[in-house]
């Protein structure tokens, strides 16, 4: 849902995968595709976290050492291209503790991507203290809207309950889009420029 924030000009691809982590979707060769396609002046935006903290090993890095070298090849990729990385940090899962304030599920994982960032001078969007903020402003009860979080038969293909508080809803992807979209315009310059 990024592309609504973005200037007409620009078409966005998206080769995500669901449950994968940086290290699979890079040895699957499921980057293969978006690095044929880059061209000169295009960005690459670059998110993992969730899926490399699994214990598997086909997924598991580690935060200052396997994870880094793993977001490293997709930032030397885009360079090599002429295209503008962009590293995300994961997107914070809705965890109210009793304080209301959202619980750290993702480890160092996030500080990791910050910390190579600055050694690198990639600019990065740090989500996971923007989405923290917004549902700690926004509440346990009106944040759920965001997630797939809702009670069965609501919808044909959920016949139970769901209190899944990883994964968005619609309106959750337009709202985190959003936050990206703030975060480039922070960035200012030619990360700013893509912005309607």
């Amino acid at each position: 849902e990024f592309d609504r924030y973005c200037r007409r000009e620009y078409v966005v691809l998206d080769y995500a995968k669901n449950g994968a982590s940086s290290k699979s979707f890079y040895n699957e060769g499921r980057f293969a595709p978006a690095q044929e396609a880059m061209e000169e002046g295009d960005f690459l935006f670059i998110q993992f976290g969730h899926n490399d903290e699994k214990p598997n090993e086909e997924r598991r890095t580690e935060p200052f050492t396997t994870y880094q070298e793993y977001l490293m090849r997709y930032v030397n990729a885009a360079r090599e291209k002429g295209a503008h990385p962009v590293l995300i940090t994961p997107l914070s899962r809705r965890h109210f503790q009793e304080d209301g304030t959202i619980r750290n599920t993702h480890g160092e994982y996030p500080a990791a991507v910050l910390e190579l960032g600055r050694r690198e001078g990639i600019p990065v969007v740090d989500l996971t203290e923007k989405s923290r903020i917004l549902y700690e402003r926004t509440g346990d009860e009106a944040s759920r809207k965001w997630f797939m979080y809702f009670p069965a038969g609501t919808y044909e293909n959920y016949r139970e309950d769901m209190t899944d508080n990883t994964h968005l809803h619609y309106e959750g992807a337009v709202k985190m889009g959003s936050l990206v979209a703030e975060g480039l315009r922070e960035l200012g310059g030619i990360y700013a420029g893509i912005l309607e």
